[in-house]
């Protein structure tokens, strides 16, 4: 069975959650001799419609099974269509000659679907990887009423019912209490009681070595003095040119030069270029 066989806005809530539930919950009911009959069709016809009928008649199921999984922060649209996923691979396995209700079986699938959905997308690091973790995680998400930790008769409770050590308990536990923290977010928060600090602040920077740094530095110092030297060396006006022509923020023009000083454009442009030359003399000996 091929899932573009199947409305792709009913397999999907898409924007409108509301509007998607209000849409499942219109779909008739199958009765148990209906669902038999379609099912018959499917399992010795494997027929592609009888597929969807299926399919349709059983999406306000996972409607259903996704609420119950609110508490994980997150999309109810995504929950309801991995479940989906997991309700068309039942209805691909659904044997009829077992004498159950297609229901009955494809919970399994359907819950299979969101857990593993949830552990791919609850934290950053995968929390569970086994079957024994991923039971512990789901049951005592369900059965921590509150937000304080476990006491020792607790734990011990836990791990009796579901047959795990105690130390997996607190283990558990422990990750299912702490949150991802950003590699690179900032070094504070606004918060005025809490600075958290990201795991990048506290590597050391090899960007540069810190004796190159001071050599940059230093090296810097010393042509912004050899420039100031070599301005020295040029005439008032050259040296308000170049100044204003490259040395500010706020450039001037060769229009504007020329207006202050009441010559033509292309002459403030040869005493620049005259300057330029002149500066270049002064400096080329200091590289060398």
């Amino acid at each position: 069975m091929s899932k573009k066989l199947l409305p792709a806005n009913i397999l999907s809530p898409g924007a409108s959650l509301s509007e998607y539930v209000q849409g499942v919950s219109g779909i008739p009911v199958l009765t148990r001799e209906e669902e038999r009959s379609i099912a018959d069709d499917l399992y010795y016809n494997q027929s592609i419609d009888a597929a969807r009928k299926l399919v349709l008649a059983h999406l306000r199921f996972v409607v259903y099974i996704a609420r119950s999984y609110s508490g994980y922060g997150l999309s109810q649209a995504d929950l309801i269509q991995e479940g989906n996923v997991g309700l068309m691979k039942a209805v691909k396995r659904f044997n009829p000659e077992h004498d159950v209700r297609l229901v009955s079986f494809a919970v399994h699938w359907i819950k299979a679907e969101i857990h593993e959905y949830i552990l791919r997308n609850w934290r950053i690091v995968k929390i569970a990887t086994t079957k024994a973790q991923r039971k512990l995680f789901f049951n005592l998400r369900k059965n921590k009423k509150n937000l304080a930790w476990l006491n020792n008769n607790e734990v011990t409770d836990i791990a009796n019912s579901l047959n795990v050590k105690e130390k997996d308990v607190r283990q558990m536990e422990s990750r299912l209490s702490s949150s991802d923290l950003s590699f690179d977010l900032p070094q504070s928060t606004e918060s005025e009681n809490a600075v958290i600090t990201a795991p990048v602040h506290y590597l050391a920077d090899e960007s540069q070595d810190p004796a190159a740094r001071v050599e940059q530095e230093r090296d810097g110092l010393e042509q912004q003095n050899q420039l100031k030297d070599a301005l020295k060396a040029l005439d008032e006006r050259s040296r308000d040119i170049v100044q204003q022509r490259w040395l500010q923020d706020n450039k001037q023009t060769l229009h504007q030069l020329a207006d202050k000083y009441n010559v033509s454009a292309e002459r403030i442009r040869q005493l620049e270029n005259n300057a330029m030359k002149k500066l270049k003399q002064h400096l080329l000996p200091a590289t060398i």
